[in-house]
């Protein structure tokens, strides 16, 4: 039994994660996170550009006649 509440102690916080990914994969959540995150990283992507519009403009040019 102690054995037990040592092997519990130091690896809780992964059977803690691989029973969530478990219940993520079952449910099909991970549709749905991974949904908010492209949108999360799409407003975080055209804000940058917003913000810094002459940076991107010339760091595309830049781009561009590399090709």
């Amino acid at each position: 039994m102690n054995n037990f509440k040592e092997f519990w102690n130091q690896y809780k916080g992964a059977i803690i994660g691989v029973i969530i990914a478990i219940i993520i994969l079952i449910t099909r959540l991970h549709d749905l996170i991974l949904a908010i995150v492209v949108i999360f990283l799409g407003a975080f992507v055209g804000n940058y550009i917003q913000q810094n519009k002459e940076d991107v403009k010339e760091k595309l040019k830049k781009f561009i006649d590399k090709m």
